[in-house]
């Protein structure tokens, strides 16, 4: 058995968790990742807020359908996506 590397047992900070988020809500953390996550969640009350608020998103974004989105509603999201996607590059 292979050890657990010293960066599975430090705690998780609240950036990283923010980081690994999609893949928790997706299932696809490793066994160690999900533990250290769920150790750090089950003390930070932001953060377990956090979670929850992006499972909701999640949720309510899987009922969208793009016609149901006025078209200049649709344009502004899409411009200002771009903008921010261009800003952090």
């Amino acid at each position: 058995m292979i050890p657990p590397s010293a960066d599975t047992q430090r705690d998780l900070t609240c950036r990283e968790l923010v980081e690994l988020v999609s893949d928790y809500v997706e299932g696809v953390l490793t066994d160690a990742e999900r533990a250290r996550f769920e150790r750090h969640i089950s003390g930070c009350a932001d953060c377990t807020r956090y979670v929850a608020q992006i499972r909701v998103t999640i949720l309510a974004a899987g009922r969208l359908r793009e016609e149901a989105v006025p078209a200049g509603v649709r344009d502004l999201l899409l411009a200002r996506l771009r903008a921010w996607k261009r800003a952090a590059t």
